[in-house]
């Protein structure tokens, strides 16, 4: 919170890291409203503004649906404050614009020019708010890409992950998760964070500029560095890997075993507690390298053992003896492993609403916080507006539900 500016709408959150922080969130569906879930759960005041009406288009992602609201939009709101301002509408837009003078941070991610031309762009909103970190999120870019609908399926198509991602040979396969929206979101939270710091040094406010395309091409790591730095047009391999082996996909005896050996080490015990140590000295496997040369020679030879046994008895032995492995898990499964392993993954229903993730991040003096339920459409608009002065409005939410 600016402190020349004390008198920031509603009652922001206190003890966070993020305290005092007041997010002006205009981010619909994934990426932008996964990035300021994580800001509020440090404890910035994210104050959501959405269509009237309809709100952000997540809330009509179902089924699944809890408690009648969609699990799609539960998921990646809670901590905020909602309220319903039609953009559109000058009274609705002075609004807008009123909580955006007195806001830390702005994100939005309309397709490119659309804040511009609602008066809200960043040059027309930085001279009220020298110091606003303004964060845009866009699919393809705001220059020639701005043409293109910034979805995720989209992208993981045309930013190459699904051409190395399904079977040899096959049509491309996305990830089973929004994948790129999420890798977005974290890296504009970052991009924020850093913003932020800078004013801290200076006063001075920034842009931020995310791309789903360009945080996808980053995301692609060593396969986008073999590309760039040998040439490589790296292709789908299954669940195999390019330059590692034995890092798959086993069929164990009940079902399937993941075994991922990074180093020559694991693979002499593994093959030590597959009574064929003599692989372990093969020239042919004695080295990742060519292990990765003779890989079908090699997992012709480990599939026999291995199918011997069931993928649980495998992962206490093989963990045990410092070989990394393990079972292909289900949701459930993978929770409960979570749970045996102590590790924080589950928001206790009654502290943001059934069926939340927990944050990741660990904050020994300030940690994450869990306050406030998704909210409903507008449930905070008339509070908010009273905060800036223009008490409720005809036709508002309170009078909506009365």
């Amino acid at each position: 919170m600016h402190a020349d500016q004390p008198d920031t709408p509603g009652n922001p959150p206190m003890g966070g890291a993020l305290s005092g922080i007041v997010v002006a969130d205009f981010g619909r569906v994934l990426a932008g409203p996964y990035m300021t879930m994580l800001l509020a759960d440090l404890g910035a005041d994210v104050i959501k503004i959405e269509r009237p009406g309809s709100g952000d288009d997540t809330r009509a992602w179902g089924p699944p649906f809890a408690a009648g609201e969609a699990t799609y939009f539960l998921g990646v709101n809670r901590n905020k404050r909602s309220v319903a301002l039609d953009l559109t509408d000058p009274e609705d837009l002075a609004a807008a614009r009123a909580i955006v003078d007195r806001a830390d941070v702005l994100v939005e991610n309309f397709r490119p020019g659309t804040m511009e031309k609602l008066g809200l762009g960043y040059e027309d909103v930085r001279a009220g708010n020298p110091g606003l970190v303004y964060c845009s999120v866009t699919g393809f870019g705001a220059a020639e890409g701005a043409r293109l609908p910034g979805y995720d399926l989209l992208v993981q198509a045309m930013g190459g992950l699904m051409s190395i991602t399904g079977e040899p040979g096959g049509p491309g396969t996305k990830a089973g998760v929004a994948l790129v929206d999420v890798i977005t979101g974290l890296h504009a939270g970052l991009g924020v964070l850093a913003a932020l710091r800078h004013r801290e040094r200076t006063g001075e406010g920034q842009r931020v500029e995310v791309s789903l395309l360009t945080s996808l091409l980053s995301a692609l790591t060593n396969q986008a560095a073999a590309h760039l730095g040998a040439g490589a047009t790296p292709r789908a391999m299954g669940n195999r890997h390019p330059s590692i082996t034995p890092y798959e996909v086993f069929e164990a005896r009940d079902r399937p075993l993941a075994l991922a050996v990074g180093n020559d080490r694991q693979f002499r015990i593994l093959c030590e507690r597959l009574a064929l140590p003599e692989l372990g000295s093969d020239p042919r496997f004695a080295t990742n390298t060519a292990r990765v040369a003779h890989r079908e020679e090699l997992l012709e030879a480990l599939a026999g053992p291995l199918g011997t046994r069931t993928a649980d008895a495998w992962f206490e032995e093989l963990t045990a003896a410092g070989v990394p492995c393990g079972p292909i898990n289900d949701l459930a499964a993978a929770f409960d492993l979570a749970d045996r392993l102590g590790v924080s993954a589950r928001v206790p229903e009654s502290a943001a609403g059934p069926g939340q993730v927990a944050n990741p991040i660990g904050l020994d003096v300030t940690p994450p916080s869990y306050r406030t339920a998704p909210p409903r459409l507008g449930e905070h608009t008339d509070d908010l507006l009273a905060g800036l002065g223009r008490g409720v409005r005809r036709g508002s939410v309170a009078d909506r539900d009365a």
